[in-house]
């Protein structure tokens, strides 16, 4: 494997103006993910004119930006991924004037770094450009992979660097923009972005939209198809296919109250609305925090609001990830952290202190797993990522170990004080994107030297920079599944279980922690008395398929086979792969089955689980 180009210095100044306010924000970052110069020349605003085509499964049309000079420079370095650029122009005297450019040799990781001249006095250049069919970052399906039958959908997914498989962009975290874009479709079908989309149940061959806040490229985000629109409140609404809307609208009722307890908390929401699309079931994971219209899965319309949590997280990402971001992709704690953190107070705030705490022990119990399976060097925080793909990062430890070090913070310096601090820290930061050291000089500032002698610098530094958790790291537990215990060793003997009152998340414990010398009898009992084979909820159907794996419980084989057609979140489908890879016979039988989900799986999905199901040399 090549190694990077050598690690570059990014510097990003801007002025910008939100809601009435000037934002001036100096970002220094070192990204290794990407080719972009922001300390010479910066994009702060991008207009898009794209026409989507199905037929060919490809974007066509324009990039335009605003260019902003930070040093004597006359070249913008752009990333790109498999894009064809047709012709690079300036705006010079009033009209548009064709300029040279080069794009190099592909890099496989990176992409082409793109190299356009823009002199020293234009302020705008636009690219002229169509994506390719199997752009890394857009998923083609059409009408037979949807639930209309009748239509097709296309939907992005740009984090970590995928957008620059679909723009021309200088695609790192440290670049914050603003957007407008006119899209053409079909007219039977409707576009919407992570911007500010119409609610109206017109259908038209254009739409324009707008994202005026500024944003990191990762966050921008496109789907069209033959979606329906539904009000939850004044300020939240659901976009779905129309099998699906008014489920999630139901499910997801909630979301309007979860702003309110997330605004007392943590200030105020400054997005102006937060709506969902629900996309297909390929989409690779269980949501995306696009601003303005989180991407989810819908695996989590269970029919009983028992993953309500998983919104809990997007919306948390309105204020940790979207509104204060991750400079670099080394710092994805600084997103998912924060995100986890504030996620698990929404649920108590909402739903008490019960079910925060066994979501908080769930995510313990999934960290304590790749903790046992990760490199040492892996269980670091501030991660360095070396030579590959941002998408390698994408475990517990930004996630729950990050949110334990905030849990920790509580638990030192008292709620009311850690609370306060938070509202401050997203209020300093607030549209911008920041490094790891800069949010430790924030910390030391602002909490560690206002309360001298509670937690010291070195203690931080082992929670962001040590592998592992400190000796003195919260270790959640839940009484609740303390009692799930309980039951279990009643059943095993032939008890009955108490389920009226269960949570997705005591199924959870109670299926992931049967004992694995359980008899086939006990298996087909279980089936038979909580029909667990033929379950509605993606979650408790993921846990017992595996199990089904494990233990060769037959009757369950056919389901097996439905969900992993049916579902493409790699969550839900990488880990039954993965069992199944264990053993000759189900190695066969699940490559049988994945050829034939092949096609409805997300690029993603597709490279994650043929690493599982195909070795080196393999057929």
């Amino acid at each position: 494997m090549r190694r990077y180009r050598s690690m570059s210095r990014l510097l990003l100044l801007s002025s910008i103006v939100v809601s009435g306010m000037t934002l001036s924000a100096t970002v220094q970052a070192e990204d290794q993910h990407s080719f972009a110069e922001l300390d010479r020349v910066s994009t702060p605003h991008l207009e898009l004119d794209l026409t989507v085509n199905f037929a060919e499964k490809q974007l066509e049309g324009t990039a335009t930006y605003n260019v902003s000079r930070h040093a004597d420079a006359d070249e913008l370095v752009l990333d790109t991924s498999d894009l064809t650029i047709h012709k690079t122009e300036l705006w010079l005297n009033d009209k548009w004037q064709e300029t040279p450019f080069t794009l190099a040799e592909p890099h496989e990781t990176l992409g082409q770094k793109l190299t356009i001249q823009v002199g020293d006095s234009s302020e705008k250049v636009r690219i002229h450009y169509e994506t390719a069919p199997t752009a890394s970052g857009l998923q083609w399906l059409t009408p037979e992979q949807t639930a209309g039958k009748k239509h097709p959908f296309m939907f992005s997914q740009s984090q970590p660097i995928h957008a620059r498989s679909w723009i021309p962009i200088q695609d790192t975290p440290a670049l914050r923009l603003t957007y407008d874009a006119t899209i053409r479709t079909p007219d039977q079908l409707r576009a919407v972005m992570s911007a500010d989309n119409a609610l109206t149940a017109e259908r038209s061959d254009a739409y324009e939209l707008s994202m005026p806040q500024p944003i990191p490229p990762y966050l921008i985000a496109i789907a069209v198809g033959d979606l329906e629109v539904k009000s939850i409140s004044d300020k939240v609404a659901v976009f779905a296919e129309s099998y699906i809307i008014d489920d999630a609208a139901w499910e997801w009722a909630d979301t309007p109250k979860m702003i309110e307890v997330t605004e007392a908390m943590y200030g105020p929401y400054r997005w102006d609305r937060y709506d969902l699309l629900v996309l297909p079931p390929s989409f690779p994971f269980g949501g995306m925090e696009n601003p303005r219209l989180s991407f989810i899965t819908p695996t989590v319309v269970s029919g009983d609001r028992s993953l309500i949590n998983l919104i809990a997280h997007e919306l948390a990402h309105s204020w940790s990830g979207n509104l204060v971001t991750n400079a670099s992709w080394r710092d994805l704690w600084i997103n998912e952290g924060f995100t986890s953190y504030v996620e698990n107070r929404i649920m108590e705030a909402i739903f008490g202190k019960r079910r925060a705490q066994m979501e908080l022990a769930l995510g313990y119990q999934d960290l304590l797993g790749d903790l046992e399976t990760l490199a040492p060097a892996d269980t670091v925080m501030n991660i360095d990522l070396g030579t590959r793909h941002p998408d390698d990062v994408f475990s517990q430890i930004p996630y729950v170990k990050g949110q334990l070090f905030l849990v920790y913070l509580e638990e030192k310096f008292g709620r009311d004080v850690f609370d306060a601090f938070l509202r401050d820290y997203f209020d300093a930061f607030a549209f911008q994107s920041i490094s790891t050291e800069q949010f430790k000089n924030y910390l030391q500032q602002n909490l560690l030297a206002q309360n001298p002698g509670v937690v010291s610098m070195e203690k931080v530094d082992e929670w962001i920079h040590g592998e592992g958790l400190p000796e003195d790291a919260p270790r959640p537990t839940s009484d609740a599944f303390e009692q799930v215990e309980k039951q279990m060793m009643v059943w095993l003997k032939g008890g009955q279980l108490q389920t009226t009152e269960w949570t997705t998340h005591e199924w959870l414990h109670f299926i992931n922690n049967l004992p694995l010398d359980i008899s086939a009898v006990n298996l087909a009992r279980l089936d038979r008395e909580y029909a667990l084979t033929t379950s509605d909820n993606a979650e408790i159907a993921h846990a017992w398929l595996k199990l089904s794996i494990i233990k060769k419980y037959e009757p369950a084989r056919e389901r097996l086979r439905s969900y992993l057609l049916s579902i493409g979140r790699n969550k839900l489908v990488a880990p039954l792969y993965r069992e199944l890879a264990r053993t000759p016979d189900n190695l066969k039988w699940a490559r049988e089955v994945y050829q034939e989900a092949r096609s409805g799986y997300h690029p993603l999905t597709q490279s994650v689980n043929e690493a599982i199901l195909y070795q080196e040399g393999d057929e």
